[in-house]
Protein backbone atom coordinates (compact mmCIF):
# COMPACT_ATOMS: atom_id res chain seq x y z
CA UNK A 1 0.00 0.00 0.00
CA UNK A 2 1.81 3.21 -1.14
CA UNK A 3 -0.71 5.49 -2.49
CA UNK A 4 -0.34 8.46 -5.27
CA UNK A 5 1.13 10.56 -3.04
CA UNK A 6 4.27 8.39 -1.86
CA UNK A 7 7.43 9.89 -1.70
CA UNK A 8 5.69 13.41 -0.68
CA UNK A 9 6.78 15.12 2.64
CA UNK A 10 4.42 17.44 4.23
CA UNK A 11 5.18 19.50 7.27
CA UNK A 12 2.47 19.99 9.16
CA UNK A 13 2.14 22.93 11.50
CA UNK A 14 -1.75 22.98 11.80
CA UNK A 15 -4.33 22.08 14.99
CA UNK A 16 -7.78 21.79 15.35
CA UNK A 17 -9.75 20.15 12.47
CA UNK A 18 -9.71 22.12 9.21
CA UNK A 19 -5.73 21.86 8.09
CA UNK A 20 -5.63 18.66 9.89
CA UNK A 21 -7.94 17.02 7.88
CA UNK A 22 -6.21 18.36 4.82
CA UNK A 23 -3.28 16.81 5.86
CA UNK A 24 -4.66 13.48 6.79
CA UNK A 25 -6.46 13.18 3.10
CA UNK A 26 -2.89 13.63 1.93
CA UNK A 27 -1.31 11.03 4.18
CA UNK A 28 -4.35 8.74 3.17
CA UNK A 29 -3.28 9.14 -0.27
CA UNK A 30 -0.05 8.52 0.90
CA UNK A 31 2.11 10.96 1.94
CA UNK A 32 4.46 11.59 4.65
CA UNK A 33 3.23 13.67 6.89
CA UNK A 34 4.83 15.10 9.88
CA UNK A 35 2.37 17.01 12.65
CA UNK A 36 4.95 19.30 14.38
CA UNK A 37 3.32 20.13 17.82
CA UNK A 38 3.90 21.74 20.79
CA UNK A 39 5.51 19.48 23.94
CA UNK A 40 2.91 20.54 26.33
CA UNK A 41 -0.22 18.77 25.01
CA UNK A 42 -0.03 19.27 21.53
CA UNK A 43 -2.72 19.57 19.22
CA UNK A 44 -5.74 21.01 20.98
CA UNK A 45 -8.05 18.41 19.94
CA UNK A 46 -6.05 15.26 22.13
CA UNK A 47 -7.91 16.95 24.99
CA UNK A 48 -11.13 16.81 23.84
CA UNK A 49 -13.99 14.45 25.34
CA UNK A 50 -14.70 11.02 24.39
CA UNK A 51 -11.58 9.24 25.14
CA UNK A 52 -10.13 6.14 25.52
CA UNK A 53 -6.18 5.08 26.77
CA UNK A 54 -5.44 8.92 26.19
CA UNK A 55 -6.70 9.38 22.51
CA UNK A 56 -9.67 11.15 22.09
CA UNK A 57 -12.03 10.45 19.02
CA UNK A 58 -11.59 13.55 17.55
CA UNK A 59 -7.47 13.70 17.34
CA UNK A 60 -7.33 9.81 16.03
CA UNK A 61 -10.95 10.84 13.40
CA UNK A 62 -8.13 13.97 11.78
CA UNK A 63 -4.84 12.43 12.22
CA UNK A 64 -4.04 8.73 11.11
CA UNK A 65 -1.29 7.99 8.78
CA UNK A 66 0.58 10.89 10.44
CA UNK A 67 3.93 11.09 12.48
CA UNK A 68 4.33 13.19 15.72
CA UNK A 69 7.73 15.56 15.84
CA UNK A 70 7.36 18.01 19.12
CA UNK A 71 9.09 21.33 19.27
CA UNK A 72 9.09 24.08 21.50
CA UNK A 73 8.68 26.93 18.57
CA UNK A 74 9.14 29.59 20.69
CA UNK A 75 12.81 28.61 21.16
CA UNK A 76 15.68 29.12 18.59
CA UNK A 77 16.45 25.54 18.45
CA UNK A 78 12.65 24.58 17.75
CA UNK A 79 12.43 26.77 15.00
CA UNK A 80 15.80 25.60 13.26
CA UNK A 81 14.56 22.18 13.60
CA UNK A 82 11.50 23.33 11.66
CA UNK A 83 13.66 25.28 8.88
CA UNK A 84 15.46 22.36 8.41
CA UNK A 85 12.70 19.72 8.38
CA UNK A 86 11.07 22.29 6.16
CA UNK A 87 14.60 21.79 3.54
CA UNK A 88 13.50 18.53 2.39
CA UNK A 89 9.77 18.87 2.78
CA UNK A 90 7.90 19.17 -0.57
CA UNK A 91 4.78 21.21 1.47
CA UNK A 92 4.39 22.78 4.08
CA UNK A 93 1.13 23.88 5.82
CA UNK A 94 0.08 26.00 8.38
CA UNK A 95 -3.02 27.15 10.12
CA UNK A 96 -1.89 30.37 12.34
CA UNK A 97 -3.77 33.40 12.44
CA UNK A 98 -2.16 35.92 9.42
CA UNK A 99 0.82 37.57 10.57
CA UNK A 100 1.46 34.76 13.32
CA UNK A 101 3.94 32.61 11.13
CA UNK A 102 5.59 35.71 9.81
CA UNK A 103 6.85 36.79 13.28
CA UNK A 104 8.37 32.94 13.92
CA UNK A 105 10.64 33.51 11.37
CA UNK A 106 8.69 30.55 9.28
CA UNK A 107 7.00 32.54 6.28
CA UNK A 108 7.49 31.63 2.90
CA UNK A 109 10.07 33.51 1.92
CA UNK A 110 12.38 32.44 4.85
CA UNK A 111 11.52 28.95 4.22
CA UNK A 112 11.71 28.91 0.19
CA UNK A 113 15.14 30.65 0.36
CA UNK A 114 16.32 27.20 1.10
CA UNK A 115 14.00 25.25 -0.80
CA UNK A 116 12.22 26.82 -4.08
CA UNK A 117 10.42 24.11 -4.83
CA UNK A 118 8.22 24.26 -1.85
CA UNK A 119 4.40 24.17 -2.00
CA UNK A 120 3.62 26.80 1.17
CA UNK A 121 0.09 26.76 2.61
CA UNK A 122 -2.05 28.47 4.67
CA UNK A 123 -5.22 28.39 6.45
CA UNK A 124 -7.16 31.39 7.91
CA UNK A 125 -10.52 32.07 9.07
CA UNK A 126 -11.87 35.18 7.27
CA UNK A 127 -8.79 35.64 4.84
CA UNK A 128 -5.77 37.55 4.67
CA UNK A 129 -6.74 41.42 4.07
CA UNK A 130 -9.75 42.90 5.50
CA UNK A 131 -11.19 43.88 8.93
CA UNK A 132 -12.04 40.49 9.64
CA UNK A 133 -8.62 39.33 9.34
CA UNK A 134 -7.16 39.15 12.48
CA UNK A 135 -10.64 38.46 14.53
CA UNK A 136 -10.69 34.89 16.13
CA UNK A 137 -12.40 32.26 14.01
CA UNK A 138 -15.01 29.19 14.69
CA UNK A 139 -16.87 27.39 12.39
CA UNK A 140 -19.62 29.13 13.76
CA UNK A 141 -18.69 33.05 13.15
CA UNK A 142 -17.86 31.63 9.62
CA UNK A 143 -21.43 29.79 8.95
CA UNK A 144 -23.07 33.13 10.28
CA UNK A 145 -20.77 35.72 7.95
CA UNK A 146 -20.79 33.56 4.69
CA UNK A 147 -24.91 33.43 4.63
CA UNK A 148 -24.49 29.73 5.25
CA UNK A 149 -26.45 30.32 8.62
CA UNK A 150 -29.45 32.17 6.42
CA UNK A 151 -29.48 29.45 3.39
CA UNK A 152 -30.07 27.16 6.20
CA UNK A 153 -32.83 28.61 7.55
CA UNK A 154 -34.87 28.88 4.52
CA UNK A 155 -35.08 32.88 3.55
CA UNK A 156 -33.72 36.22 4.41
CA UNK A 157 -37.42 36.45 7.10
CA UNK A 158 -37.03 33.83 9.16
CA UNK A 159 -34.12 32.99 11.72
CA UNK A 160 -30.88 31.71 10.87
CA UNK A 161 -29.62 28.33 11.38
CA UNK A 162 -26.24 26.30 12.27
CA UNK A 163 -25.74 23.38 10.24
CA UNK A 164 -25.36 20.81 12.80
CA UNK A 165 -21.90 19.85 11.74
CA UNK A 166 -18.65 22.04 10.95
CA UNK A 167 -19.06 22.19 7.82
CA UNK A 168 -17.03 25.14 6.83
CA UNK A 169 -13.68 23.42 8.94
CA UNK A 170 -14.49 20.28 6.98
CA UNK A 171 -14.82 22.01 3.49
CA UNK A 172 -11.70 23.97 3.92
CA UNK A 173 -9.99 20.97 4.72
CA UNK A 174 -11.10 19.14 1.72
CA UNK A 175 -10.55 22.00 -0.32
CA UNK A 176 -6.92 22.45 0.78
CA UNK A 177 -6.16 18.98 0.07
CA UNK A 178 -7.17 19.45 -3.58
CA UNK A 179 -5.27 22.56 -3.99
CA UNK A 180 -2.37 21.58 -2.17
CA UNK A 181 -2.22 18.53 -4.74
CA UNK A 182 -2.53 20.90 -7.89
CA UNK A 183 -0.23 22.49 -6.27
CA UNK A 184 2.12 19.20 -6.51
CA UNK A 185 1.07 19.10 -10.12
CA UNK A 186 2.37 22.00 -11.19
CA UNK A 187 5.10 22.30 -10.01
CA UNK A 188 5.72 18.70 -11.40
CA UNK A 189 5.33 20.10 -14.79
CA UNK A 190 7.27 23.35 -14.31
CA UNK A 191 9.51 23.32 -11.47
CA UNK A 192 8.41 26.30 -9.41
CA UNK A 193 6.83 26.32 -5.91
CA UNK A 194 3.91 28.13 -4.62
CA UNK A 195 1.60 29.48 -1.94
CA UNK A 196 -1.52 28.08 -1.95
CA UNK A 197 -3.70 30.19 0.19
CA UNK A 198 -7.13 28.90 1.95
CA UNK A 199 -9.80 30.87 3.93
CA UNK A 200 -12.73 29.32 5.63
CA UNK A 201 -15.07 31.62 4.52
CA UNK A 202 -13.96 31.78 0.79
CA UNK A 203 -14.06 28.06 0.94
CA UNK A 204 -17.81 28.43 2.34
CA UNK A 205 -18.76 31.28 -0.39
CA UNK A 206 -17.38 28.98 -3.45
CA UNK A 207 -19.31 26.06 -1.94
CA UNK A 208 -22.79 28.01 -1.63
CA UNK A 209 -22.57 29.77 -5.39
CA UNK A 210 -23.38 26.56 -7.64
CA UNK A 211 -26.61 25.94 -5.74
CA UNK A 212 -27.27 28.68 -3.18
CA UNK A 213 -26.35 32.12 -4.83
CA UNK A 214 -28.50 32.26 -7.90
CA UNK A 215 -30.45 35.53 -6.75
CA UNK A 216 -27.16 37.27 -6.78
CA UNK A 217 -25.78 35.86 -10.04
CA UNK A 218 -26.97 38.46 -12.37
CA UNK A 219 -25.39 42.04 -11.65
CA UNK A 220 -27.96 44.57 -10.93
CA UNK A 221 -30.97 42.51 -10.82
CA UNK A 222 -29.93 41.04 -7.23
CA UNK A 223 -33.27 38.92 -5.93
CA UNK A 224 -34.33 38.74 -1.54
CA UNK A 225 -34.66 35.22 -1.03
CA UNK A 226 -37.51 36.42 0.90
CA UNK A 227 -39.42 32.77 0.58
CA UNK A 228 -38.30 29.68 1.66
CA UNK A 229 -38.04 26.77 -0.71
CA UNK A 230 -40.29 25.43 1.32
CA UNK A 231 -42.29 25.17 4.88
CA UNK A 232 -41.20 21.61 5.51
CA UNK A 233 -37.68 19.91 4.30
CA UNK A 234 -38.11 16.52 2.09
CA UNK A 235 -37.93 14.89 5.36
CA UNK A 236 -41.13 12.82 5.88
CA UNK A 237 -42.98 10.47 8.87
CA UNK A 238 -44.11 7.46 7.96
CA UNK A 239 -46.11 5.20 10.16
CA UNK A 240 -43.22 4.23 12.58
CA UNK A 241 -39.89 5.94 11.33
CA UNK A 242 -38.76 8.91 8.82
CA UNK A 243 -37.68 8.69 5.01
CA UNK A 244 -36.51 10.85 1.82
CA UNK A 245 -38.44 11.09 -1.05
CA UNK A 246 -37.19 13.53 -3.34
CA UNK A 247 -38.86 14.22 -7.26
CA UNK A 248 -38.06 16.45 -9.81
CA UNK A 249 -38.93 14.77 -13.40
CA UNK A 250 -42.56 14.61 -14.79
CA UNK A 251 -42.00 10.55 -15.01
CA UNK A 252 -40.80 10.57 -11.24
CA UNK A 253 -43.76 12.63 -10.01
CA UNK A 254 -46.28 10.19 -12.28
CA UNK A 255 -44.49 7.37 -10.11
CA UNK A 256 -44.94 8.98 -7.32
CA UNK A 257 -48.56 9.45 -7.66
CA UNK A 258 -48.98 5.76 -8.83
CA UNK A 259 -46.95 4.69 -5.67
CA UNK A 260 -49.22 6.42 -3.24
CA UNK A 261 -52.14 5.86 -5.08
CA UNK A 262 -52.78 9.17 -5.76
CA UNK A 263 -54.34 9.48 -9.49
CA UNK A 264 -55.85 12.74 -9.10
CA UNK A 265 -52.81 14.79 -8.70
CA UNK A 266 -52.11 14.30 -12.55
CA UNK A 267 -54.84 15.92 -13.18
CA UNK A 268 -54.62 18.79 -10.19
CA UNK A 269 -54.20 22.30 -11.87
CA UNK A 270 -51.66 23.40 -9.60
CA UNK A 271 -49.32 20.03 -10.21
CA UNK A 272 -49.29 20.19 -14.28
CA UNK A 273 -45.97 21.28 -14.01
CA UNK A 274 -42.58 21.53 -12.95
CA UNK A 275 -42.88 24.85 -12.58
CA UNK A 276 -46.39 24.53 -11.05
CA UNK A 277 -45.28 21.56 -8.98
CA UNK A 278 -42.47 24.19 -7.74
CA UNK A 279 -44.59 27.03 -7.13
CA UNK A 280 -46.82 25.01 -5.35
CA UNK A 281 -44.21 23.08 -3.11
CA UNK A 282 -45.93 23.89 -0.04
CA UNK A 283 -49.18 22.15 -1.00
CA UNK A 284 -47.71 19.70 -3.19
CA UNK A 285 -45.22 18.35 0.03
CA UNK A 286 -47.88 18.52 2.78
CA UNK A 287 -50.00 15.90 0.52
CA UNK A 288 -47.59 13.67 0.03
CA UNK A 289 -46.70 13.91 4.06
CA UNK A 290 -50.46 13.09 4.62
CA UNK A 291 -50.21 10.70 2.27
CA UNK A 292 -47.05 9.02 4.18
CA UNK A 293 -48.42 8.86 7.59
CA UNK A 294 -50.81 5.72 6.29
CA UNK A 295 -48.11 3.02 6.36
CA UNK A 296 -44.64 1.64 7.46
CA UNK A 297 -40.73 2.96 6.35
CA UNK A 298 -40.23 -0.11 4.80
CA UNK A 299 -43.77 -0.75 2.85
CA UNK A 300 -43.07 2.57 1.36
CA UNK A 301 -39.86 2.14 0.44
CA UNK A 302 -40.36 -0.77 -1.47
CA UNK A 303 -43.58 0.80 -3.41
CA UNK A 304 -41.40 3.65 -4.07
CA UNK A 305 -38.81 1.81 -5.38
CA UNK A 306 -40.71 -0.21 -7.47
CA UNK A 307 -42.50 2.43 -9.47
CA UNK A 308 -38.46 3.81 -9.70
CA UNK A 309 -39.51 6.66 -7.02
CA UNK A 310 -35.90 8.35 -5.51
CA UNK A 311 -36.20 7.29 -1.87
CA UNK A 312 -34.24 6.23 1.21
CA UNK A 313 -34.52 5.67 4.39
CA UNK A 314 -33.27 7.66 7.58
CA UNK A 315 -30.59 5.99 9.32
CA UNK A 316 -29.40 7.01 13.05
CA UNK A 317 -25.57 7.62 13.26
CA UNK A 318 -25.70 3.88 14.85
CA UNK A 319 -27.87 2.41 11.83
CA UNK A 320 -25.85 3.87 9.13
CA UNK A 321 -22.70 2.00 10.04
CA UNK A 322 -24.41 -1.46 9.52
CA UNK A 323 -26.48 -0.91 6.55
CA UNK A 324 -25.99 -2.68 3.38
CA UNK A 325 -24.66 -0.36 1.05
CA UNK A 326 -22.14 1.63 3.31
CA UNK A 327 -20.99 -2.43 3.87
CA UNK A 328 -20.93 -3.45 0.21
CA UNK A 329 -18.84 -0.34 -0.92
CA UNK A 330 -16.54 -0.50 2.46
CA UNK A 331 -17.42 2.82 3.05
CA UNK A 332 -16.14 2.14 6.57
CA UNK A 333 -13.55 0.17 8.05
CA UNK A 334 -11.94 -1.18 11.31
CA UNK A 335 -8.15 -1.31 12.37
CA UNK A 336 -6.60 -1.87 14.79
CA UNK A 337 -5.16 0.94 17.40
CA UNK A 338 -1.82 -0.05 19.56
CA UNK A 339 -3.11 2.24 22.24
CA UNK A 340 -6.55 2.91 21.57
CA UNK A 341 -8.24 -0.67 20.50
CA UNK A 342 -9.83 -1.23 17.74
CA UNK A 343 -11.58 1.64 15.45
CA UNK A 344 -13.80 2.16 13.48
CA UNK A 345 -13.55 5.17 10.88
CA UNK A 346 -14.62 6.38 7.56
CA UNK A 347 -12.70 4.81 4.36
CA UNK A 348 -10.53 7.49 2.32
CA UNK A 349 -13.34 8.66 0.10
CA UNK A 350 -11.54 8.81 -2.77
CA UNK A 351 -9.99 5.12 -4.31
CA UNK A 352 -6.57 4.72 -6.78
CA UNK A 353 -6.89 1.70 -9.22
CA UNK A 354 -3.31 1.87 -9.76
CA UNK A 355 -2.03 3.04 -6.36
CA UNK A 356 -4.06 1.91 -3.80
CA UNK A 357 -4.14 3.76 -0.56
CA UNK A 358 -5.85 3.67 2.60
CA UNK A 359 -5.08 3.33 6.63
CA UNK A 360 -1.37 2.17 7.42
CA UNK A 361 -1.71 3.22 10.72
CA UNK A 362 -3.95 5.21 13.55
CA UNK A 363 -2.71 8.30 14.80
CA UNK A 364 0.56 8.52 16.78
CA UNK A 365 0.97 9.26 20.17
CA UNK A 366 2.02 12.70 21.08
CA UNK A 367 6.20 13.07 20.11
CA UNK A 368 6.23 9.31 19.52
CA UNK A 369 8.73 10.37 16.09
CA UNK A 370 10.58 12.80 17.17
CA UNK A 371 13.52 10.89 18.24
CA UNK A 372 13.87 9.06 15.12
CA UNK A 373 12.65 11.88 12.94
CA UNK A 374 15.67 14.28 14.21
CA UNK A 375 17.97 11.97 13.60
CA UNK A 376 16.95 11.59 10.09
CA UNK A 377 17.71 15.37 9.84
CA UNK A 378 21.27 14.54 11.28
CA UNK A 379 20.80 15.51 15.02
CA UNK A 380 23.39 13.64 17.03
CA UNK A 381 22.47 11.52 20.45
CA UNK A 382 23.78 14.08 22.27
CA UNK A 383 22.28 17.08 20.06
CA UNK A 384 18.72 14.87 20.90
CA UNK A 385 19.23 14.52 24.60
CA UNK A 386 19.88 18.10 24.75
CA UNK A 387 16.81 19.51 23.33
CA UNK A 388 14.92 16.78 25.50
CA UNK A 389 16.38 18.37 28.42
CA UNK A 390 15.73 21.96 27.26
CA UNK A 391 11.78 21.85 26.68
CA UNK A 392 12.66 21.74 22.94
CA UNK A 393 11.32 18.47 22.82
CA UNK A 394 9.13 16.26 24.82
CA UNK A 395 11.17 15.25 27.97
CA UNK A 396 9.82 11.28 27.38
CA UNK A 397 8.12 11.07 24.20
CA UNK A 398 5.63 7.80 24.18
CA UNK A 399 5.70 5.27 21.89
CA UNK A 400 2.66 3.16 22.24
Amino acid sequence: MSGPLAGIRVVDLTAMVSGPLATMILADQGAEVIKVENPAGGDYTRLAANQRSGFSASFLNNNRNKRSLTLNLKTDAGLAAVQRLATGADVFIQNFRPGVIERMGLDEATLRASNPGLVYASISGFGDAGPYAAKPVYDPLVQALSGLASVQGGSDSVRPQLVRTILPDKLTGMTTAQAVTAALLHRAQTGEGQHVRVSMLGAVLAFLWGSDMGSQTFVGDELPQAEAASFIDLIYATADGYISVAVQTDREWQALTRALDRPEWLTDPRFLTPALRQEHIDERLQLTQDALYARTAETWLERLEREGVPCAPVLTRNQVIHHPQVSANALVLESDHPAAGTLRQAAPAATFSRSPAGIRHGAPALGQDTDAILADLGYSEDERRRLRETGVTAPGERTP
